[in-house]
């Protein structure tokens, strides 16, 4: 799912191809797509984008007379910008919003419709689509502390809740933790005044270090290929490869449908996570600790040796 510094590019590029141009229409192609119209898609043809800015990970485009097309991408939703009157891409494409100068194309890969788009009108309509999350760029240490140990969850859970933090998901949870060098499954509750000042730090540094990377290697172009796995992050996504900072391979810890991933020697002690259905599984087989995990290793690679 695009995060923060993903969707702080598209709206750098939406803004500086499509703020000032007339809408001339919407094309929806997926019926799933558009959630609720009030007013019309039709009331919006012919009227000048005044600008794009964020709500939580949704993109609200803001019209004259309180007009707003509200766009949550959810995990695969992507944007493009093509030639004006461009085509929607029969698989994967959604809908496409007409501008003069050209097409803000709306695609999602596989076969799952999740991506909406909602069309309201007035200030009230737009703030009951907040999830309220604080940002965390422009947040007091005081809204930051506050908004953390609000309620008893673990830093991972806590980060990616938008009700909490606004623009923080799977990815870049993982890049902050290993930064401020705390455990995802640390209780919020737990942390030191000094650990939640490290974490708010390490918070904004590692957002704005993406963004300002994301925007020097964008430059002038549209970003065309948003993942949630990037060159250079140095624990997202990055399963087994040695840690930057000690060079202890980075484990991940899998639940539901999302994954921690974590150094065990930067971040956790030495100690190994393990979710609820690998313990069961594996039972007293788990290892506990990083060297029990190196020792087993190293006989495996004996083994194979022979």
């Amino acid at each position: 799912m695009p995060e923060l510094p993903d969707l702080t590019i598209y709206v750098d590029a939406i803004r500086a191809r499509a703020v000032g141009q007339a809408l001339e229409g919407v094309r929806v192609r997926s019926p799933f797509l558009l959630r609720t119209v009030d007013p019309p898609l039709e009331a919006f043809t012919g009227r000048v984008l005044g600008d794009v800015r964020l709500l939580g990970k949704r993109l609200v485009f803001v019209f004259p007379d309180e007009h707003y097309l509200v766009l949550h991408l959810m995990i695969a939703g992507r944007l493009q910008w093509k030639k004006p009157g461009a085509p929607v891409p029969g698989k994967v494409g959604l809908c496409a919003f007409d501008f003069t100068p050209g097409t803000l194309m709306l695609t999602e890969a596989g076969s799952k419709r999740r991506a909406s788009l909602h069309a309201v009108q007035g200030a009230v309509a737009l703030a009951a689509m907040d999830p309220g999350g604080i940002d965390v760029m422009t947040a007091s240490p005081e809204a930051f502390a506050e908004a953390l140990t609000r309620e008893r969850h673990t830093l991972k859970r806590a980060l990616t809740d938008p009700r909490l933090f606004s623009g923080i998901g799977n990815a870049y949870s993982d890049e902050i933790l290993h930064a401020a060098q705390l455990s995802p499954m640390r209780q919020t509750h737990q942390l030191s005044a000094e650990e939640i000042a490290t974490l708010r730090a390490a918070t904004r540094d590692t957002l704005q270090v993406w963004i300002d990377r994301f925007r020097e290697r964008v430059g002038d172009g549209f970003p065309e290929k948003v993942t949630a796995f990037v060159e250079g992050m140095v624990a997202h996504g990055r399963y087994g490869q040695p840690c930057p900072r000690c060079g202890t391979p980075i484990q991940r810890l899998v639940y539901a449908q999302n994954e921690a991933n974590y150094c065990p020697r930067c971040q956790t002690g030495g100690k190994l996570l393990a979710d609820r259905a690998l313990s069961r599984l594996l039972r007293e087989d788990w290892p506990k600790s990083l060297e029990e995990l190196e020792e087993r290793m190293s006989k495996g690679r004996g083994t194979s040796d022979q």
